[in-house]
């Protein structure tokens, strides 16, 4: 009997509170106890107070009795469960009732005990103290349950994208803070809705549900879907949820509003866009301007011939207008790839907007009221002021053309930075200073498919015959190779406004330099002039127009033939006109090596288009550089300048 007794011991000491006003009793029970194996100590206490006192302590059960003179054991239950401890409450008494009995059970005591039977009180402990491992252990994961659902419900609450559960009718039946916060619901209203209601609310946007095609079908289904009502495309990923035998239950679907994304994907593309093009204007531009060089060039010479017929002289002259209109086509074509030769200078805007108002005057007519609202004390800029004008030029009548019942043209100056911000909606622009310069119209406004495409090269809404539409494309290609930005902003019917962001710089506008004095006539020379052109027909005309002013031209087609026959020739060569693109080395790497075998030499450079990296340093003396297609007299009078500079004038040796 004792060795059965000792299995009930406990693995470790037992504190006990003993709640009896009879100390005899009191130790009867311990002493039984301890026979059945149980290491123990107890507390004995007899009132309420020293029981509420000792509640405060850790216990692993309390004993109690029933009948306890001034008070009883129910009152010492209530005052048990009122601290919310789960500790096991024994009743051991000797005057207890079976229908009392049952009463401390139904209120939640563990047990009792009659004190004629106190042999079963080990037994009782034992159980009780299994039932409280029990209890304890179902706490405890309850706990880790409740801890786990806790971190779930947070993790699903911090997610971004909104998130819904769904059952198979399409009833939201859980969502998280960003589905809620997505649809301006709080969770009441969002709980038990219907999807169509929360979500689709169009036709068009029910059609192209992703739940619906993931519930037909079984299968996830992903989809970009575009909700009018909210304004954004968002990428929605439908998963089905299925019970333990596979039937299809309902499904998740999670939201990513992936607007932002599309609309700077969208900006990518239109910059590679126009990038390609861009190079692909410039590299035609540089071959047709060769070409047009050569036809310009014969056809001057040919109109200088002596004994034309009037015919011939004015079929010659039809060339020659053909060839200058095929020009100024190239010319467009060259500054919207940003690669013209421009002439930047410290301008104030205020003064450019202001040269060029009256012209505007004449330009866009009367019916369109020209207002101008300049901000005083503007910043500088860096830009090449003819440039500007005629970028203010094709928006003005690009607006004109906006307004044809007439309207209103705003031109607007001010000071402007570009922060964090606009470098957050578009990617590619260098926080900073900038001017502004902005021009508005009040008329017809375009729709976002032209908006998107208003600066490509040849892309117009007007009728044939009206327009090439390389207006706003030579506006981009003039801004973008200042280092500025040129956005629009339109809608139909609400006008347009075009607005321009140049770097400020924080130099003083200059007073413009005097220009050398124009010609009347071409004039002529004696000198000798090294000509270096890889094209074989522009070098002959270039080698004419000179030898029939007088100068003593040596002709070279390649870089290395340059070389070969400045090393040979002993006397001076003066002047250099030269190519920048040549083959096997650039121009102005040929221009080096040149000048170590002639020291006296000065360089004029000729280009088709502006090649940045060749032309860097050497655009940076203006009066050493010609643009082609290239006339007699330019060429004559830029060649006479260089030979013959005026008193005080350094000679720009390009190198």
């Amino acid at each position: 009997m004792a060795g059965k007794q000792s299995k009930l011991g406990a693995q470790r000491p037992l504190r006990l509170l003993i709640v009896e006003d009879s100390h005899a009793d009191a130790e009867l029970m311990v002493a039984v106890l301890k026979r059945a194996g149980y290491v123990l100590t107890y507390d004995l206490v007899d009132s309420p107070d020293q029981f509420q006192q000792h509640l405060k302590n850790d216990y692993d059960v309390v004993f109690c009795d029933h009948n306890l003179g001034s008070w009883l054991g129910t009152e010492a239950l209530e005052r048990l469960h009122s601290t919310g401890k789960a500790i096991p409450f024994i009743v051991t008494s000797g005057t207890i009732g079976e229908e009392a009995a049952v009463e401390y059970l139904k209120q939640g005591a563990t047990d009792y005990v009659l004190k004629d039977r106190l042999k079963r009180l080990p037994f009782v402990l034992h159980r009780a103290l299994l039932d409280k491992e029990k209890l304890e252990e179902n706490l405890r994961l309850q706990k880790i349950i409740l801890c786990a659902k806790q971190e779930w419900e947070l993790t699903f609450d911090t997610v971004p994208d909104a998130v819904m559960v769904l059952d198979a009718q399409g009833v939201v039946r859980r969502g998280n803070r960003a589905a809620a916060k997505l649809l301006s619901l709080d969770f009441a209203q969002l709980i038990g809705q219907p999807h169509d209601e929360v979500f689709h609310r169009t036709a068009e946007s029910r059609s192209s549900c992703p739940f619906r095609s993931m519930m037909e079908s079984g299968q996830q289904h992903r989809e970009d879907v575009y909700y009018s009502w909210l304004n954004k495309t968002f990428d929605v990923i439908a998963s089905p949820i299925r019970d333990a035998n596979g039937g299809l239950r309902g499904g998740t679907e999670v939201m990513r509003d992936v607007s932002e994304r599309l609309r700077l994907d969208g900006q990518l593309r239109q910059a590679q866009k126009m990038e390609a093009v861009g190079l692909l204007a410039g590299g035609i531009a540089h071959d047709f301007n060769n070409l047009m060089n050569v036809i310009s060039g014969n056809t001057e010479m040919l109109e200088a011939e002596p004994g034309l017929t009037a015919s011939q002289q004015r079929e010659a002259k039809e060339i020659g207008s053909a060839v200058r209109r095929a020009a100024q086509l190239t010319s467009q074509l060259l500054a919207f790839s940003r690669r013209q030769v421009l002439q930047p200078t410290v301008l104030d805007l205020n003064v450019v907007v202001s040269d060029i108002e009256k012209m505007l005057l004449r330009l866009i007519g009367e019916d369109v009221e020209i207002v101008t609202e300049l901000q005083a004390h503007l910043g500088s800029v860096r830009a090449d002021q003819s440039q500007l004008g005629q970028v203010l030029m094709n928006l003005a009548t690009n607006a004109r053309d906006a307004m044809p019942k007439g309207g209103k043209l705003i031109i607007r100056t001010m000071d402007a930075e570009l922060g964090t911000k606009d470098c957050k909606k578009y990617p590619y622009v260098k926080a900073g200073p900038y001017i502004r310069l902005s021009v508005i119209d009040t008329g017809q406004g375009m729709r976002p498919e032209v908006r998107d495409r208003v600066f490509e090269p040849f892309f117009t809404t007007k009728e044939k015959g009206h327009g090439t539409g390389l207006g706003l494309a030579v506006a981009y290609g003039v801004v973008k190779q200042s280092s500025g930005y040129i956005w629009v902003e339109s809608k139909p019917g609400k006008g347009a406004c075009f607005d321009i962001y140049l770097p400020r710089v924080d130099e003083t506008p200059a007073a413009a330099e005097k220009c050398f004095k124009t010609l009347s006539k071409a004039p002529g020379g004696t000198e000798t002039i090294l000509v270096v052109e890889d094209e074989d027909a522009l070098l002959h005309v270039i080698r004419q127009f000179l030898l029939r002013s007088g100068y003593s031209v040596l002709g070279a087609n390649h870089p290395q033939r340059a070389l070969e026959i400045a090393e040979r020739y002993k006397e001076s060569i003066p002047l250099v006109i030269m190519d920048t693109v040549l083959p096997e080395m650039s121009g102005p790497v040929a221009a080096e090596r040149l000048k170590k075998l002639h020291s006296e030499m000065v360089f004029l450079f000729i280009s088709g288009y502006v090649d940045r990296p060749i032309l860097a340093h050497v655009i940076a003396e203006q009066n050493s550089f010609l643009q082609k297609p290239i006339s007699r007299v330019a060429l004559l009078g830029k060649v006479h300048e260089l030979l013959h500079p005026p008193e005080g004038y350094e000679k720009a040796v390009g190198v």
